[in-house]
């Protein structure tokens, strides 16, 4: 009996470690933000970003975040954590949000492919397809579709602005050292547009902003 006990309490102990094994295996496999959570942020989202991540024009003009580049929605979601783009709402929704949510989040709205608002104005458009494309040699103004590319979809660190709200692109550009780059000892991508936003006339502000809000 007492080899029989002993036999079974070896199996016993070894099914032991393979289900803790399969477990923990298991868990490696488990996403790191559940289904649940992640439609409640979206949710969050949405009521001020639409539900389709088109934006908003309003009284404030809210950022288009559909098809949104996946490593600049998560750059800036920490540049408003960490102070370095100021925005007191956005901190607080920033704040909370973990590395593993910050990267689902974006993942989501990359993939959405919403409509164009197309509020700017349309006889502006040539001018802007212009600056977008050719730049402003005269001003020191680089072509944005150097980093943006040709279709304004962004890459990597450049976010998409293609469709962007007209109003929002207007209100960044002229504000843009007021709200980005706060924290000099963290240097990031906004340093390269500031000499941009500042090359820009108003004019040529509105005819960019009228073109970009048009792209799909």
């Amino acid at each position: 009996m007492k080899v029989i006990s002993a036999k079974w309490a070896l199996t016993a102990a070894i099914a032991a470690v393979v289900f803790s094994g399969a477990v923990r295996a298991e868990d490696a496999k488990a996403p790191a933000v559940s289904t649940r959570d992640l439609e409640a942020k979206i949710k969050y989202c949405s009521t001020c970003h639409g539900a389709s991540g088109q934006g908003y024009r309003g009284a404030t003009a809210i950022p288009r975040l559909a098809g949104q580049q996946v490593e600049y929605f998560q750059n800036q979601l920490l540049a408003f954590d960490e102070h370095r783009r100021d925005n007191i709402f956005m901190f607080n929704v920033a704040h909370v949000l973990s590395p593993e949510m910050r990267a689902a989040l974006a993942k989501h709205f990359f993939e959405l492919n919403a409509k164009p608002t197309a509020t700017g104005s349309k006889d502006l458009v040539p001018a802007g397809k212009k600056i977008f494309e050719g730049g402003i040699p005269e001003a020191n103004v680089p072509a944005c579709a150097s980093c943006h590319g040709p279709d304004a979809k962004g890459n990597g660190a450049f976010p998409r602005l293609a469709g962007q709200s007209h109003d929002y692109i207007q209100n960044a550009l002229k504000t843009w050292d007021k709200v980005r780059g706060r924290d000099p000892a963290k240097p990031d991508n906004s340093a390269i547009m500031q000499p941009i936003a500042h090359g820009l006339t108003p004019s040529q502000i509105a005819a960019v902003a009228a073109y970009l809000d048009y792209l799909e």
